[in-house]
């Protein structure tokens, strides 16, 4: 388990489930084949089994998309800018399209990942507080909170969750 920042007190995972608080850091990136689905304005926007997920400590997962898995027309680069992720390198953002609705910068992706993060290359995460629902096996996601980061919970990941109240100086 990761070193606990004072006043943390991580749940204890039942059958199934995971802690986040044993998820590394640096993160790591894995396949993931969970039927996984966003939808916006009604409609889905990206649907895959072939995803990736990305684990770091006191964060629920991060699932990215195949770039051929998204709906054609769903992404619009977004204006304002990138950021940068120390483990996974310069992110770009997208405005979601769906159902003649726009979700602004609510998508992001790494087209030049660093070397760890090299297959995340093109593929592509969703905010799941703007997405009409966000689901993992069937099941719907919480969003991260604190509106910054973009890990989905569901009930197989236990927390605390970075972003909450209390979080920042995790």
């Amino acid at each position: 388990m990761a070193h606990l920042p004072r006043g943390v007190h991580p749940a204890t995972p039942g059958p199934g489930q995971e802690s986040v608080w044993d998820y590394p850091r640096p993160p790591r990136l894995e396949p993931s084949t969970r039927h996984l689905v966003v939808v916006f304005g009604g409609e889905v926007v990206a649907e895959t089994r072939g995803g990736y997920r990305v684990l770091e400590t006191s964060h629920p997962p991060q699932y990215y998309f195949p770039p051929e898995d998204i709906s054609a027309g769903a992404l619009r680069e977004a204006a304002g800018g990138r950021t940068v992720c120390e483990w996974k390198g310069e992110a770009e953002y997208f405005d979601v399209h769906g159902g003649g609705g726009v979700a602004s910068r609510s998508a992001w992706s790494y087209p030049s990942p660093t070397a760890p993060f090299a297959p995340l290359a093109g593929y592509v995460a969703f905010y799941a507080a703007p997405m009409d629902r966000c689901e993992v096996d069937g099941e719907l996601v919480t969003p991260q909170p604190g509106g910054f980061y973009g890990g989905w919970i569901t009930s197989h990941v236990v927390g605390p969750f970075k972003g909450e109240s209390g979080s920042r100086n995790w």
